[in-house]
C-alpha cells in the first residue's frame, strides 16, 4: 500500500514570514515582538491543520512526528485530542 502525500502548498501562508518581518516597519521592537507573536499564532494554527488533514489522510503518528521533529508521543499529546 503505498502511503498517502501531504500537500505542501499551505494556502495563506506566503505572507507570514514577510508580515512578521517587515524590514520596512519603523515600529520598533515591540511592534515586531506582537507581530511576531501573530505569526507564531498563525503557524500553530496552520501546523494544527496540516496534522488534521495528515491523520484524516491516513499516516501515523510517527510520520507526523517525523515532520515536526518531535517523538511520537509528543505529537500525539499535542494533537491527537483536537
Amino acid at each position: 500500500m503505498t502511503a498517502p502525500r501531504m500537500s505542501t502548498n499551505i494556502d495563506g501562508m506566503s505572507n507570514v514570514p514577510r508580515t512578521a518581518v517587515d524590514s520596512q516597519d519603523s515600529g520598533g521592537p515591540i511592534a515586531q515582538l506582537r507581530r511576531l507573536t501573530e505569526a507564531h499564532k498563525e503557524l500553530a494554527r496552520q501546523q494544527s491543520a496540516q496534522v488534521r488533514a495528515a491523520r484524516s489522510q491516513g499516516y501515523s503518528w510517527q510520520a507526523i512526528a517525523s515532520a515536526l521533529e518531535i517523538s511520537k508521543q509528543a505529537a500525539h499529546k499535542r494533537y491527537g485530542k483536537q
